[in-house]
């Protein structure tokens, strides 16, 4: 069973439209984390990006059955971070489990601190995540980006 999201807030958990970035931060990660904030914001765009993403999942899996398995929001913030920044899978496993923002943008509140990503699941779920995965949402962003800011107009 893989949810898109889990759309259900737990005690603790701050809204992903709430993360407050450090807008001076030279660092990649925020910056990133903030682009996926507003995709996520954004509720057209996430069901574009989600429908994406729901091509990841191996046909033989029965979405309505079975244990959780990693959503989907999740695997796309672990899976995008990992291949901008360029990370491998040791270096996303200790970011995913100690960057505080990281966390409550994966949906963990004070209640997860616990919480703890195992290499191999990140391993296993984030492979799924693939570059061509990600250049057919990067198309569906920049679409999205051109028609929020528009094209400007030519003098003459």
């Amino acid at each position: 069973m893989r949810k898109i999201i889990n759309m259900q807030m737990k005690i603790g958990e701050k809204a992903i439209a709430d993360i407050k970035f450090d807008l001076r931060s030279r660092d990649e990660t925020p910056k990133l984390l903030m682009g996926l904030q507003a995709i996520y914001c954004d509720r057209k765009l996430r069901e574009q990006v989600f429908e994406v993403l729901a091509g990841i999942v191996p046909p033989h899996v029965d979405t309505q059955n079975g244990r959780n398995g990693m959503d989907l929001w999740k695997i796309f913030v672990l899976g995008t971070l990992r291949l901008i920044c360029n990370w491998n899978y040791d270096k996303l496993h200790d970011i995913a489990n100690n960057h505080k923002k990281l966390r409550q943008m994966l949906g963990h509140g004070m209640m997860d601190d616990d919480y703890q990503y195992g290499l191999q699941t990140l391993k296993d779920n984030i492979s799924l995540f693939t570059p061509e995965v990600l250049d057919k949402i990067n198309q569906i962003v920049v679409k999205y980006g051109h028609q929020v800011v528009g094209k400007k107009k030519r003098k003459n």
